[in-house]
């Protein structure tokens, strides 16, 4: 699994990831295939090579960490794990983690990453 510095040398990963994607999105659209349309999406997952890239938040383990998820309807493949800077941490964990999950991006982070990827 890559790291930060290593995704950053990745331009055909970087260049697909779906920045408005959110785990609760991936599952409606690639595993609920029948509700997907009642939920709005309009680009329905019609086969295994449909795929979307996109972060989440994991707060299960005792440090919070930042995932690339690369998800089809059959499968869903780490692609880079990344530490979220203490900076962020604290304040992600007070507001929007609060309980043990998986979460979206919060705007911060967000900013934060793009930064790190397209920037640097």
């Amino acid at each position: 699994m890559m790291e930060l510095n290593e995704l950053r040398e990745h331009l055909e990963i970087t260049g697909t990831i779906d920045w408005d994607m959110t785990p609760e999105d991936a599952v409606t659209q690639y595993l609920e295939w029948g509700n997907a349309s009642a939920h709005g999406y309009r680009n329905v997952v019609r086969s295994k090579s449909d795929v979307s890239t996109y972060f989440l938040i994991n707060t299960w383990n005792d440090s919070p960490k930042i995932y690339l998820v690369r998800r089809n309807s059959d499968d869903a493949v780490d692609l880079a794990a990344i530490d979220i800077p203490d900076r962020f941490k604290d304040r992600f964990m007070g507001t929007d983690g609060q309980v043990k999950g998986i979460y979206p991006l919060n705007d911060e982070i967000r900013g934060w990453l793009q930064q790190e990827l397209y920037e640097s």
